[in-house]
């Protein structure tokens, strides 16, 4: 029959990872199925680590060709060298995949490298292998959309897999869809020399965040040189020689060398051997679970990507930790109301909680405190004083609701936010708290006195 186990995860990305290592610490025998030999999934090989990788590195290139004279250094002539900028992120990914490995050995995790289905209830098939567990946890993840009548090539028309790996830099990216993935890439591109276009089909970039902090973004990314076009649907995309065109309604072809494709993800379930069991995805391509992750088949619990909601990394592992828990001890947890989200453009973007449109539209009374980096002591000496802090407290109780942020370091501020809001803070909590000084965190606390009308420094 093959090996046996108490759990079997497939997919050892964020999610599966997690659950796998929980699962060890709680005492079962565990195994977990992945496909690619780099364990870490979407987000360690080709997503959130890359990418950061080539954001911190192209943003010390942009620093050093235009701010660094500000702070009284010169540094003459500054070249690119692209091989050894992407050598650096691969020996990151690399690395952090090794350190995988040796937290699988360490926990007695068995590693089965393959591509893994269902095969039946307690039966998983990796190749020629039959394994067997009491429970199954689903973590595959999710893959990059597509666009009808735009066909990825991975050469001229990519996703960002590719957009991760180019051989030079483009002469003119042009990036379909204004969310975090590609902004973030757009970034890149653009301060290694690209010229970057980014089509967007709704009337603004950054859906789902904060109206006044992407509308203040939009400005901030223009300064920078990215061009936007919104209210743009496209219609098509297609190379001619080393040209690539993509046709957009009611206006004029947009040509470049490159197309990124950045239109959000799906669930990666195809091929799973879901109907082998009876478990049938929903209208989105999710599958379906309850409270405790458990899906239609008993023994079978799925999490992150492929159970929708928030695609994060982050918000994965909460839900490895707390599946797992729960199918150890019966208690486990994710407050979805204290998930953060960051984007890592310069500068970088942070929320936590709800924005004040979804306030307004829900009919809930607030009040708003808002603090400007420009009149922080230490965002002035780093020379990074663009953006604002925006608190938005219950106007009956003073409990934070949400907070956002664009600024320096603001997916690093934003776990302060999301601690208290885990904890049920008011903006006055969050305003009597002693923050050192200078730091940029004193930009909370300012901004939770703004919300009582009383800032010090504004």
């Amino acid at each position: 029959m093959g090996a046996s186990f108490d759990l079997i995860v497939i997919g050892g990305g964020p999610a599966g990872y997690v659950a796998a290592i929980r699962a060890a610490q709680l005492g079962l025998q565990v195994a977990c199925v992945e496909a690619e030999p780099l364990l870490g999934g979407t987000c360690l090989r080709v997503g959130c680590i890359p990418s950061k990788a080539l954001l911190e590195s192209s943003e010390r290139f942009a620093e050093a060709r235009v701010t660094l004279a500000a702070h009284g250094v010169r540094v003459g002539t500054v070249e690119l060298d692209l091989g050894a900028m992407m050598q650096r992120k691969t020996d990151i990914v690399q690395t952090l995949a090794k350190g995988l490995d040796g937290l699988f050995r360490k926990h007695r995790i068995t590693r089965v490298v393959g591509r893994g289905r269902l095969a039946g209830a307690g039966q998983v098939v990796v190749g020629d292998q039959r394994l067997t567990a009491r429970q199954i946890i689903l973590a595959t993840g999710s893959r990059p959309a597509d666009l009808p009548g735009v066909p990825v090539d991975g050469e001229r028309i990519g996703t960002s897999t590719e957009a991760l790996s180019y051989r030079e830099v483009p002469r003119h990216l042009i990036v379909i869809g204004a969310g975090y993935i590609g902004l973030e890439l757009g970034s890149v591109w653009r301060r290694l020399g690209a010229e970057v276009t980014v089509l967007e089909f709704l009337p603004r970039i950054l859906p789902g965040m904060d109206s006044e902090l992407a509308a203040e973004a939009q400005k901030i990314f223009s300064r920078q040189g990215l061009r936007f076009q919104l209210n743009c649907r496209v219609r098509s995309a297609h190379v001619e020689g080393n040209e690539c065109v993509v046709e957009v309604e009611g206006g004029e072809p947009v040509r470049g060398d490159r197309v990124l494709v950045a239109v959000g993800r799906r669930a990666n379930t195809a091929g799973l051997g879901l109907d082998t069991v009876g478990i049938t995805p929903d209208g989105r391509g999710f599958i379906p679970v309850n409270e405790n992750f458990q899906t239609s088949v008993p023994g079978i619990y799925a999490i992150g990507d492929v159970i929708g909601g928030p695609m994060l990394a982050h918000k994965a592992e909460e839900e490895a930790v707390a599946c797992v828990e729960r199918i150890v001890t019966g208690v486990g947890h994710v407050d979805y109301n204290t998930i953060p989200s960051v984007c890592y453009t310069e500068p970088e973007i942070a929320a936590v909680g709800r924005t004040e449109d979804q306030l307004k539209e829900q009919g809930v009374a607030y009040r708003k405190g808002v603090f400007p980096f420009l009149a922080n002591g230490r965002a002035r000496t780093l020379g990074q004083t663009e953006g604002r802090v925006k608190i938005l407290a219950d106007a009956r109780t003073d409990r934070v609701l949400g907070v956002h942020i664009i600024g320096p370091r603001a997916g690093e501020l934003i776990a302060e936010a999301a601690t208290a809001m885990a904890f049920g803070a008011s903006s006055e909590d969050l305003a009597r708290c002693c923050h050192a000084h200078p730091t940029l965190a004193e930009a909370i606390k300012e901004a939770a006195l703004a919300v009582d009308g009383r800032m010090i420094h504004a």
